[in-house]
């Protein structure tokens, strides 16, 4: 039987679908030089794009080095094109500015759309301030804004992206769906160390948190080892799992970690200490990219969740459609995570 891939199957299994949360009104009344100098070419821009179909796409990418906003970029660029749009997309290389410059250039070329992925979610409500007097829609996608960031642009600002609660939950669940419920020395306790992506991002902290609160909501005791910042990095996880290993040893029985660039990091460093994934030790992170997919499948991974960048990028996708034909936009659109075991992984392997 020949096996589909991932994308291919995503693709398949795409749902148009949205569950949504309506918007409320707000406001700010904070201005920007190239926002107001772009309002009205911006809007004469969108008059035309309405009318034959066409529009200018600007898409801000927090970071290109990224594996799954790598997968995601992709996915959304050759949506926006399918749908006879004009795409741009820029790399804001991890830093606010060089992103803030970019959000700049793109209102003082008139898009008629803006899909912005923030370096800095924080920096959100700055975003859309200085967005707002062009009243050019924004789609914020994969980094999930204050809901009063959404409300100060009602009717002209989204979110397209998964619930981390969800993606921490399911981290948890693969661990208490194995033979040891995760207690592999069987002392009645959870021992574990957690690497972290970046603090700022709400991804992070609702994987950290959710994941040892599904343990505990099953009647769990838990002891966290240490919680190591990792940021997203595989490099660095490898670091500081090598080092874990050293210092705690045996005690370690669960690795959880916000991301899989990260588990594939500490793959690395547990397979140097000898370790055995699924025998003396668990290992799960989040986004399914194709290594570690594969890793599940080979037994080196406990489970990963998948983010799913194709019912992302297609959500974003229409939500922009939406957006360049003057239809209602609702404010959130979701889409679910997916555990992903030994029993599935084959589904979404590359």
């Amino acid at each position: 039987m020949k096996m589909i891939s991932r994308r291919d199957f995503l693709k398949a299994s795409a749902v148009v679908g949205a569950t949504a949360a309506m918007t409320a009104c707000g406001g700010s009344s904070s201005t920007s030089t190239a926002a107001s100098s772009a309002a009205a070419s911006s809007a004469a821009a969108s008059s035309a794009a309405a009318t034959n179909g066409s529009a200018n796409i600007g898409v801000c990418i927090y970071q290109f080095a990224d594996n799954f906003m790598t997968l995601y970029r992709s996915d959304l660029e050759e949506y926006l094109k399918d749908m006879g749009y004009s795409v741009t997309i820029m790399d804001g290389k991890n830093d606010q500015n060089t992103q803030t410059e970019q959000i700049n250039t793109f209102l003082q070329q008139g898009v008629d759309v803006l899909v912005i992925n923030p370096v800095q979610t924080t920096s959100a409500q700055t975003i859309v301030d200085t967005v707002k007097p062009s009243e050019t829609p924004i789609v914020f996608i994969n980094r999930e804004p204050d809901k009063s960031v959404l409300d100060s642009y009602a009717d002209k600002c989204c979110y397209v992206g998964a619930d981390a609660r969800q993606s921490g939950t399911y981290q948890g669940e693969l661990i208490l769906e194995t033979e040891t419920q995760g207690d592999i020395n069987g002392d009645g306790k959870i021992t574990y160390i957690m690497c972290k992506g970046d603090p700022e991002n709400i991804d992070a902290q609702y994987r950290t948190e959710y994941s040892i609160k599904a343990l505990t909501d099953a009647g769990k005791e838990v002891e966290c080892l240490y919680e190591y910042l990792d940021n997203w990095d595989q490099t660095t996880a490898q670091q500081d799992v090598a080092n874990a290993l050293s210092q705690y040893g045996d005690k370690i029985e669960v690795v959880f970690c916000n991301n899989d660039a990260m588990a594939l990091g500490a793959l690395q460093s547990i397979q140097q200490a000898n370790r055995t994934v699924g025998k003396d030790i668990y290992l799960v992170g989040v986004d399914a990219l194709a290594e570690a997919v594969q890793d599940v499948l080979d037994g080196n991974m406990t489970g990963t969740v998948l983010n799913d960048d194709v019912g992302q990028a297609t959500k974003a996708a229409e939500a922009t459609k939406l957006y360049v034909e003057g239809s209602k936009v609702e404010q959130y659109y979701w889409v679910d995570y997916v555990k992903v075991t030994k029993d599935n992984a084959s589904e979404y392997v590359k």
